[in-house]
C-alpha cells in the first residue's frame, strides 16, 4: 500500500503506533529506486531505511529522530543490546550492575539522564512491555525504575531503530517523557545470515560466545515471514581487590577465608537464548496483516557482599561478655532447642577475631548449640541471579478503511518473568536445618493491550493537504509475586535469639506478601499535521488517559518546521507528558541488602500505604508531570548532514525510592504488631514517593559527512550530548538526603561524545571510533555527599577490520577499548573490595576484543 506524502505520513508515524507501521511499509521500496534524484529526496524526508549515505536524523522532522540502521549494530564486538545502544547514542548511559540485587538480572539505562522508565520502547511502532524486575539497587539515579527489558532484542532482528529525542506522551502515552526508542523488526522475505562471535577482556575473563542468524521467507505469494534467533554464554569478570577486614582475618589466622572474599565484575549469563518473528502478509484491497512477536530466557549470577564471620548482624555478630574481667566480643551461639532447660555458653573471640579453641569445641560438641562459624569459618558471600523468561506477540490489520481513510486495528500481550535465586547462604534463623540454596520468589508483569488508529488527508485550500490522526487505546497491566520457597521465610527456632529472617542477602516472598495487582487505562488520542506553506510544516497532538486506580490526566503537543533555504531549518516543540507509577511501585515488598552508612543494613521496600511507611510520610503515590520544550536547527548541505537541537526537560513529583529511613524500636514493635515476624531483621525502610522535582538541560549535535579520499566509500560521524539536571526539593517534607540528590546530578557524566570513520574498499571495510565520557561523581563507602569520588573524563577508542572471504563469507576483527581504559582506582576500594568506581559509564572491565564470521545467503 502506497501513502500519498512519505514527509507527512513520517510526521504522523512520530505520533501514532499505526501510522507508523503505514508510512515505513513504503520506505523500502523507496530504498531501491535507480533514480538518483528521488533517492536523494527519500534520503532528506524520511531516512532511507538501511542507507550507508543516509543522514542519522530526519532531515524534515519537527524533533530530532536519529536512525542508526542495522550495519551499524552489526559493526560492534559486545552482542549486548544496551551496550551497542550506549555506543550508538550518546545520551544513552548503562553501567555494570555487579552487586545490585535484582537490578543483575535485568540492567536498567537512562536517556538523558533520566530514569529507564521515563523512557519509551516500541516495537514495529507498538509499545513493549514493561520487564518484572524492580532495579531497587539501581545505581542511584536507576533505584526503583521498572523499564522494558530491551536486552532480549537480538540485533540480527533489527532492521532499524529509531530514536525520538524528544518528549512524546501526548502521541504514546506514559513513560515518553525522555523520548522513544522504536525497534524496526526485518521483513525481507528471502535470504538470511549466520554469525558467529567469540571475545574476552584483555583481562582473560568475561568470555563470550555468540552463535545468531536470521532467514527471510515468503509468506505465499505476498507476504513475508521472518524468524531471527541469538545464543549466548558469558563467563563472569572480577575487578575485584581484598576487603580490608578480609585480609585482617588472614592475617590473624583464619584460613577458611576466600580471596577475594567478595567479587565485583559482571555476572555470568547461562543458556541466553532470543527468538524472534516478523510476519507480513497483503490481504488485497488496500488491506494487510501483520503479526511480530519473541520469547526469551537467560540464567543469571552474580555477586553479593560478602558476611565478615565476626561482624554480620542477625548471623553471626554476638553480644559482649565479660570473663575474668576480661571483656571479649562473641560470635553468635543459637540453642536449638531452647525448651529443654539447657543454656549454650559463649563463642568468644580473641583480639585478632579468631574465635577461641575451646569455646569453639564446645559449641561444636553439643547438638543443641549451633554457630555458623561451623558452617562458615570464614563468612560467607551470598551468589544472587535468576531466570529471566520474556515472551510478547501482537498481530493486527492495517490499510485503507473506506475511500481515503487508513486504519491499524492491533493487539498486543507480553509477560516477562524473574525467578530469583540466591545460593551459599543461609536462613539464620533456622540455625544447623538450614538450606544454603534458596528461590525466594518470582516477578510477573503482564501487559495486555487493543489499539485501533485511524488517519486521513484532507484538502482545506493551504498549501498542502491537512492529515488528521486519531485513536483509541485499552491496556491492562498486571504485576504478580509469587512467594518463594518455605525455607526462603521461615521464622526458625532461633528468630527470637537474635538471628535473621529468611534467606540472608534476599528474603523470600512471604505468602502474605505474593499476589496479584492489576490496573487497567482507556486513551483517546488525536494528531493533526500540515505543511502551511511551501516552507512551515505544524503539528498539534492531544491525548486523554484515564487510569483506574489514580484517575485521569491529559496531555499536548505542539512542534513545527520552518525552512531557511532549501538546506537549512529551523525546528522546534514543546508540550507536556507523565509517567504512570507501575502496579510494582505502589504494591511491591521487598528485603535489600544494601551498603549504608554504617555499613551492610538490610533494607526493606514497603508500598507507600504500609502502617509503617505512612508513619514515614507514604501516601498514594501519582503520576510524574513533565514539560519539554526543544529548539533546533537542521542542515543538509550536499553529503553533509548536521543538526544542533536543545532541550530542557521539567518533571514534578517525580518518582522515585525514598532514602534509607531508620527505624525505631517503636517502629519495629508496630511492625510486629501487624504479624511482620522478621521486622527485627530491618534496618531502615523505604518506598516510593513523589518527592522531588527535577530539571534536565542540554543539547545534542550531529554531524554527518560522506568522505572522498579518492578510492573506496568513507564515512566520518560526530556525535555529542550535553546533559544536566537540577534536583529541587523541600526539605520539610522530603524523604531523599543529600547523597541521593547528588547522585542524581553527577553520577552520569554531563557530555558524552564519538567521532567514528568508516571506510570500505574492495574486500576490505575498517571502523574507527573515538569515545568521549566526560567526568562522574560517585557515593564512597563513608556515604557522604561532601566527599565519594570524582572520576575524570576519558577518551575510549573501538576499532574493527573485516575481509570480505568470498561473495557471501566475511571474517571480522576488533576491540573495544582497545587501549584498555580503566576508571581511576578506588581509593576506598579495600573497604568494599571494588578496585574501581563501580558506576563507571564505560564500565570497569577494560578492553574487549572479538572475532566474528558472518554468512550470508
Amino acid at each position: 500500500m502506497k501513502i500519498k506524502k512519505n514527509a507527512l505520513a513520517l510526521q504522523i508515524g512520530a505520533a501514532l503506533q499505526g501510522a507508523v507501521l503505514l508510512s515505513f511499509s513504503g520506505f523500502a521500496l523507496a530504498a531501491e529506486e535507480d533514480d538518483a534524484a528521488k533517492e536523494k529526496e527519500n534520503v532528506e524526508k524520511i531516512a532511507v531505511v538501511g542507507s550507508r549515505a543516509a543522514p542519522r536524523s530526519v532531515g524534515e522532522s519537527p524533533v530530532p529522530i536519529d536512525i542508526i540502521g542495522a550495519e551499524e549494530f552489526a559493526n560492534q564486538g559486545n552482542p549486548d543490546m544496551l551496550n551497542m545502544l550506549s555506543t550508538l547514542v550518546p545520551s544513552f548511559n548503562i553501567n555494570t550492575q555487579a552487586i545490585s540485587d535484582a537490578a543483575t538480572l535485568i540492567r536498567p539505562a537512562n536517556l538523558r539522564g533520566l530514569g529507564p522508565d521515563q523512557t519509551l520502547v516500541l516495537v514495529n511502532g507498538k509499545r513493549r512491555h514493561r520487564a518484572s524486575v524492580i532495579a531497587f539497587a539501581g545505581g542511584g539515579i536507576s533505584d526503583g525504575a521498572q523499564g522494558p527489558d530491551i536486552s532480549v532484542i537480538p540485533s540480527v532482528a533489527i532492521k532499524q531503530v529509531e530514536v525520538l529525542r524528544d518528549g512524546a506522551a501526548a502521541q504514546y502515552g506514559s513513560d515518553a517523557i525522555a523520548g522513544v526508542l522504536n525497534f524496526q523488526l526485518k521483513n525481507d522475505n528471502e535470504g538470511g545470515m549466520l554469525e558467529a562471535k567469540w571475545g574476552q577482556y584483555y583481562e582473560g575473563d568475561g568470555a563470550s560466545e555468540t552463535l545468531a542468524g536470521n532467514i527471510g521467507l515468503p509468506l505465499t505469494d505476498s507476504g513475508s515471514a521472518n524468524f531471527s534467533f541469538e545464543y549466548k554464554n558469558a563467563d563472569p569478570t572480577d575487578r575485584s581487590v581484598q576487603r580490608s577486614d578480609a585480609a585482617a582475618l588472614i592475617a590473624a589466622g583464619n584460613t577458611a577465608v576466600a580471596n577475594p572474599a567478595q567479587v565485583w565484575g559482571s555476572p555470568e549469563i547461562k543458556d541466553d537464548y532470543k527468538l524472534f518473528a516478523n510476519l507480513e502478509l497483503d490481504l488485497k484491497n488496500g488491506k494487510e496483516a501483520y503479526a511480530f512477536g519473541n520469547h526469551a530466557s537467560r540464567e543469571v549470577e552474580g555477586g553479593f557482599y560478602y558476611r565478615n564471620p565476626n561482624l554480620r548482624s542477625g548471623v553471626y555478630a554476638g553480644p559482649k561478655v565479660t570473663v575474668g574481667g576480661v571483656d571479649y566480643n562473641t560470635v553468635r551461639v543459637g540453642d536449638m532447642t531452647p525448651d529443654d532447660g539447657n543454656s549454650c555458653g559463649p563463642l568468644r573471640l580473641d583480639a585478632n577475631g579468631i574465635p577461641i579453641a575451646s569455646d569453639l569445641a564446645a559449641v561444636t560438641a553439643d547438638p543443641n548449640c549451633w554457630s555458623f562459624v561451623e558452617l562458615f569459618p570464614g563468612g560467607f558471600t551470598p551468589k544472587f541471579g535468576g531466570t529471566v523468561t520474556d515472551s510478547a506477540i501482537a498481530a493486527g490489520v492495517k490499510g485503507e478503511l473506506v475511500d481515503t481513510v487508513f486504519f491499524d486495528a492491533s493487539a498486543s500481550y507480553g509477560r516477562n518473568e524473574a525467578e530469583f535465586k540466591i545460593n551459599n547462604t543461609v536462613n539464620a534463623s533456622m540455625g544447623a536445618n538450614s538450606p544454603t540454596s534458596f528461590t525466594p520468589g518470582t516477578y510477573v508483569q503482564s501487559e495486555l493491550g487493543l489499539n485501533f488508529d485511524l488517519f486521513r488527508e484532507f484538502e482545506v485550500g493551504l498549501y498542502d493537504a491537512v492529515v488528521l490522526a486519531g485513536g483509541v487505546e485499552w491496556r491492562e497491566d498486571t504485576f504478580e509475586v509469587k512467594a518463594g520457597d518455605v525455607a526462603s521465610y521461615t521464622v526458625g527456632v532461633l528468630a527470637d535469639q537474635g538471628f535473621g529472617i529468611g534467606s540472608n542477602g534476599f528474603p523470600g516472598f512471604k505468602p502474605e506478601t505474593a499476589g496479584i495487582f492489576s490496573r487497567h487505562n482507556l486513551s483517546f488520542y488525536t494528531d493533526l499535521s500540515n505543511w502551511v506553506t511551501e516552507s512551515l510544516m505544524l503539528n498539534a497532538a492531544l491525548r486523554y488517559e484515564d487510569y483506574s486506580d489514580f484517575g485521569d490526566t491529559t496531555n499536548w503537543k505542539m512542534s513545527g518546521l520552518y525552512k531557511l533555504t532549501d538546506s537549512i531549518s529551523i525546528r522546534g516543540a514543546t508540550g507536556t507528558g507523565f509517567r504512570a507509577p507501575t502496579i510494582g511501585q505502589s504494591k511491591v515488598v521487598n528485603v535489600s541488602t544494601l551498603f549504608g552508612p554504617n555499613g551492610l543494613i538490610d533494607q526493606a521496600t514497603l508500598p507507600p500505604d504500609n502502617p509503617i511507611a505512612v508513619q514515614k510520610g507514604g501516601k498514594a503515590l501519582t503520576p510524574e508531570e513533565s514539560k519539554n520544550i526543544s529548539f533546533g536547527f537542521v542542515g543538509e548541505f550536499g553529503s553533509t548532514h548536521v543538526s544542533l537541537d536543545m532541550y530542557r526537560i521539567d518533571v514534578e513529583d517525580r518518582l522515585s525510592q525514598t532514602s534509607g529511613l531508620e527505624l525505631t524500636t517503636a517502629d519495629i514493635d508496630a511492625l510486629l504488631a501487624l504479624g511482620i515476624a522478621d521486622a527485627t531483621s530491618y534496618s531502615s525502610v523505604t518506598f516510593f514517593t513523589n518527592d522531588f522535582d527535577t530539571e534536565t538541560t542540554g543539547a545534542d549535535l550531529v554531524i554527518s559527512q560522506d568522505l572522498d579520499l579518492g578510492s573506496g566509500a568513507s564515512k566520518l560521524s560526530f556525535l555529542m550530548n550535553w546533559n544536566k539536571t537540577d534536583v529541587t526539593v523541600d526539605p520539610t517534607t522530603t524523604n531523599i538526603d543529600d547523597v541521593k540528590i547528588r547522585t542524581l546530578e553527577e553520577n552520569l557524566p554531563k557530555t558524552r561524545g564519538s567521532i567514528t570513520f568508516n571506510h570500505a574498499q574492495d574486500n576490505w571495510r575498517a571502523l574507527a571510533r573515538l569515545n568521549y565520557f566526560g567526568s562522574f561523581w560517585e557515593v564512597d563507602d563513608t556515604y557522604d555527599a561532601t566527599q565519594g569520588m570524582s572520576e575524570s573524563s576519558a577518551f575510549l577508542v573501538d576499532l574493527e577490520l573485516a575481509y570480505m572471504l568470498s561473495s557471501n563469507i566475511e571474517l571480522i576483527v576488533g576491540a573495544q577499548n582497545a587501549f584498555d581504559k580503566y576508571p581511576g582506582l578506588n581509593p576506598y576500594g579495600d573497604s568494599v573490595g571494588a578496585k574501581y568506581p563501580v558506576t563507571s559509564p564505560y564500565g570497569f572491565n577494560g578492553g574487549y576484543y572479538y572475532f566474528r564470521g558472518v554468512y550470508t545467503f
